[in-house]
């Protein structure tokens, strides 16, 4: 399938999801995620949840990673639409956060984070068995993903689909992908 087939299904798909399944997939995410090896990690990025759209709650990620790992530093990102490009921000919680014209939760005080990131939690759609994503078509994680070395790890409510048909030289592979019942390494 083509990637403009499989986000348009996709998205049918989450929004057919009723409360109580979202909720239910969302805490199986977390039970799976609570079983990766933290130990080398110092800073993780994780994009925040359009609701709207059923994403994958993250903020049971955040609220778990603080209270068990606190020495790890938590960045969120800011999107700049006119340039496709993403700036990272240290987490200070959700009183910080309020929503861009896209609906989408970004940080407003949260230092700029330009050092290392050891590991990134991914938006997707929807992801293929060779580790290929599709999200919503902008590309701000594919060109923030070709500049740095970190565990790349998609987060999907759904299961891989077989194949992505139109992949090319700009998508990033993902190291790995969480979905409700398992953990995925590509």
């Amino acid at each position: 399938m083509l990637k403009a087939e499989i986000r348009k299904q996709a998205l049918k798909d989450r929004l057919q999801l009723n409360d109580s399944m979202y909720h239910a997939l969302n805490e199986s995410l977390l039970k799976q995620f609570k079983t990766f090896d933290f130990s080398q990690i110092k800073t993780l990025h994780v994009f925040l949840p359009i609701t709207e759209k059923k994403e994958p709650d993250t903020f049971l990620l955040i609220g778990w990673l603080s209270k068990t790992h606190p020495e790890i530093k938590i960045i969120v990102p800011k999107a700049d639409f006119e340039t496709a490009l993403m700036t990272h921000h240290e987490y200070l919680g959700k009183e910080d956060l309020q929503k861009n014209l896209y609906n989408i939760l970004e940080p407003q005080k949260g230092n700029l984070h330009q050092g290392k990131i050891d590991m990134v939690i991914i938006p997707l759609l929807a992801f293929d068995k060779q580790g290929y994503r599709v999200g919503y078509g902008k590309g701000f994680y594919d060109r923030f993903l070709r500049d740095i070395n970190a565990q790349k790890i998609g987060l999907s409510l759904h299961p891989a689909i077989e194949k992505i048909d139109d992949v090319n030289e700009h998508d990033i592979k993902l190291d790995f992908c969480i979905t409700p019942t398992e953990i995925i390494k590509f």
